[in-house]
């Protein structure tokens, strides 16, 4: 066979293509530089051994003779088609990923492969006198090759990574919304996902509800113990155990511009309770009740919770600890409600309630005793002054919200 060779490239230039010529010298090396390619790498690569021995090895051994069969059919003819060579080399990927283990193993394969191969160019090389600038251009094409295979192989890992991060998501997401169902679903069930998902079933949570859209912060890292579903229209997270200082930096951090409220910490069975007092909290923070704070805490707002749980009721109550207020002018019944609520908060003289109401003590006094003659006995019996109270502090704060006030307390 004539001597085949290239022409020297000038220095800094890539090397020019391969001559077609030389697929034709190294067909015939190809059963055995497979066979060699694979000897070297199951030794180097015991993992691979096993393989070859196991239920996938005949389409292990096609993928090798595919990625080596077309570097050379390439060289032969540029424009030949590579689709089962890039579909063996992604399914390789693949299989690494369900495997658990990272690309380096396979990627350490391949490139020992190209090393042998190039060992046995260089054999046939010095047997047909071929060029040191002809075998520059082997080597140089051969180790793009690899990058070539070696990026295939990453498309299909990748792929598989991607899909079992959305799987887990997703079960962790199905997971969140199972411990939040509560009764009557069975504890079993969840302690089940929980182990799946790898979620240390916690005695106690603190749900947090936030505002939508909501957003974590890249430069934020919440623990993988928080179970996270943003794509609700209600987003939620939940949190094992109660927060402590670190980990309500983290929420700091991790929710700079979403608003966040913060739920009792409770036993996992009572989770959906305390995320349904944690949204009402965001409501009441919407309405004006409750001051608006990157992190707000149902803890801080319990009285006001509770007062503003079920509007209905406290007209009814209203309606039934006021009647003695019935039948007065709107104004007048209002300097009345108001002066008695101050009167029930503070037990204040009239004094001292004056200045709260920015009137004269007189009149303060004038007001008491048209409340006491009309309220008689009552505003002395305990339980009727409590229900009295309890009803003007839902009212106020009802004031609040239809004013636009603040309302900071408990």
């Amino acid at each position: 066979m004539p001597r085949i060779t290239t022409q020297p490239s000038d220095a800094g230039e890539p090397l020019g293509p391969l001559p077609q010529e030389f697929a034709a010298i190294i067909r015939p090396e190809l059963p055995s530089l497979i066979k060699e390619i694979g000897l070297e790498v199951t030794r180097a690569y015991p993992e691979y051994a096993r393989l070859l021995s196991g239920p996938y090895a005949q389409a292990i051994r096609l993928g090798v003779e595919q990625n080596i069969s077309v570097f050379v059919d390439q060289v032969a003819s540029p424009s030949a088609p590579t689709t089962l060579r890039d579909e063996m080399c992604r399914r390789f990927g693949r299989f690494e990923a369900y495997e658990g283990r990272s690309l380096e193993t396979l990627q350490g394969a391949y490139r020992l492969g190209a090393r042998v191969a190039l060992r046995r160019a260089k054999k046939v090389g010095r047997r047909y006198h071929l060029s040191p600038t002809l075998m520059l251009s082997f080597a140089d094409a051969l180790f793009a090759y690899v990058d070539e295979l070696e990026a295939l192989s990453r498309e299909g890992y990748l792929q598989v990574r991607a899909e079992t991060v959305e799987q887990t998501e997703a079960l962790r997401r199905r997971l969140l919304h199972l411990v939040l169902a509560g009764p009557p679903v069975p504890r079993t069930a969840v302690a089940e996902l929980a182990e799946q998902t790898g979620w240390p079933l916690p005695d106690r949570v603190t749900p947090i509800a936030l505002r939508s859209p909501a957003r974590l912060s890249p430069s934020g890292k919440l623990d993988n113990d928080v179970l996270i579903d943003l794509s609700t229209p209600q987003p939620l997270l939940l949190l094992p155990g109660a927060p402590d200082d670190g980990r309500r930096r983290a929420l700091e951090a991790a929710l700079p511009s979403t608003r966040a409220a913060v739920g009792l910490t409770v036993p996992t069975s009572s989770a959906a309770d305390s995320l349904r007092w944690a949204r009402r909290v965001l409501e009441l923070i919407d309405a004006g009740v409750i001051e608006d704070a990157p992190l707000t805490y149902c803890a801080d707002h319990l009285i006001t919770l509770w007062l503003m749980a079920d509007p209905a009721l406290v007209d009814q109550l209203a309606e039934r600890e006021l009647a003695p207020l019935a039948g007065l002018t709107p104004t007048r019944r209002d300097r009345l409600v108001e002066t008695l609520r101050i009167w029930l908060d503070t037990r204040g003289t009239a004094a001292q309630m004056g200045e709260l109401l920015d009137v004269h003590p007189q009149t303060v006094r004038y007001r008491m005793r048209n409340l006491e003659a009309r309220f008689g006995g009552r505003l002395a019996d305990p339980r009727s002054r409590f229900a009295t109270e309890a009803v003007l502090r839902a009212l106020h704060l009802r004031r609040d919200t239809a004013t636009g006030g603040r309302h900071t307390g408990g």
